[in-house]
Parts: C-alpha cells; sequence; structure tokens
C-alpha cells in the first residue's frame, strides 16, 4: 500500500499549551477554566481545569461520554467519597451518568485536570433544573467574560467548516 494523500491541508499545527494562558471562571465559586478545543456543532469540549478547595460543582446529568485526567490535587463524586481522583488518574464517564463533582474543603492544593467532555451536562440545583452547559454555552460564556473585562480571547481551537480555523486567526478575532 503506498501513503494515501492528505485531504486536511496544515499550514501549522493546530496546538495550544496551558502554560501562560488565561484562567477563565468556571461553572461554580472556586472553578476556573482554560478553553482548549470547542466545537459547538458537535458539542466537544475540551478544557483543562482548576478547582480550589471547597469547590463543588452543580449534580449534572451527562448526554455523552466524558474523559477525565487528573493533574494536581484530589477530587471526588459526592456520591463516591470513596473513590478519590489524585494526580495521574483517568476517569471514563459514560454518556447517562449522573453526579456532583467535588473537592475537599481540607485539601492542601487545587485539583486541576484535563476533560474531554461529548454532548451536554444538564446541571441540577438538588432535583431542580438549573441550566445545561455544552461547548457553546461555554463558548458564549467565555468570550462574554473576556468582553466584558476588556481581555483578549483566547487561542483555542475550533473547528470551521470541514477544516479547521488557524488558531493566530482565532486568537485576533
Amino acid at each position: 500500500m503506498t501513503t494515501p494523500t492528505s485531504i486536511t491541508k496544515q499550514e501549522e499545527l493546530l496546538t495550544v499549551n496551558i502554560h501562560g494562558m488565561t484562567y477563565v471562571p468556571g461553572a461554580a465559586p472556586g472553578s476556573e477554566i482554560i478553553p482548549l478545543f470547542l466545537d459547538r456543532e458537535n458539542s466537544i469540549w475540551v478544557l483543562y481545569g482548576k478547582f480550589a478547595p471547597g469547590t463543588k460543582l452543580p449534580k449534572h446529568f451527562h448526554t455523552g461520554t466524558v474523559h477525565f485526567f487528573t493533574t494536581k490535587g484530589q477530587w471526588n463524586y459526592a456520591e463516591h467519597p470513596k473513590d478519590p481522583q489524585t494526580a495521574g488518574s483517568y476517569l471514563y464517564e459514560p454518556a447517562g451518568s449522573i453526579h456532583t463533582f467535588s473537592v475537599p474543603e481540607d485539601a492542601k492544593e487545587a485539583a486541576e485536570g484535563f476533560m474531554v467532555v461529548y454532548g451536554a451536562n444538564i446541571n441540577f440545583d438538588g432535583d431542580a433544573f438549573l441550566n445545561i452547559r455544552d461547548a457553546g454555552a461555554i463558548e458564549d460564556g467565555i468570550l462574554s467574560y473576556l468582553k466584558s473585562k476588556g481581555l483578549p480571547i483566547p487561542g483555542y481551537i475550533t473547528p470551521k467548516g470541514a477544516g479547521f480555523k488557524n488558531l493566530q486567526t482565532h486568537a485576533n478575532k
């Protein structure tokens, strides 16, 4: 077999590095995120998150799968307190799962991690519907926050049609 012809031309690698990027507020007090990849059309979102001790995200239902790799600190689901996720832990969450992310109040450092999420989180306050977070809602929230603070748009990766928008072009949008 011969080498196939590339159908996706790349002038440059589509890459970002969290070092030197700006965190923006996350879904709950004590949480901050860095967008890495946001795809509204396919509802795929890739974020790097930092969660201060005592942070608790709303209980949420996943419409799609999640991959979460913990890089620092410790966190757990309130529903599974005996299964802490620590630096080096990889967690797979199946679609249809429901849980509440929390960092212990007495944690010595913030929990940090890299997440790849397919679909949406349907969030609840107790058992009452709160909101839906998907790639579009996250991108809208990030752009609105940055605009309100007069900050530049970060260089995250996002699809455009069949190809990808150039990172520098998006960062200067």
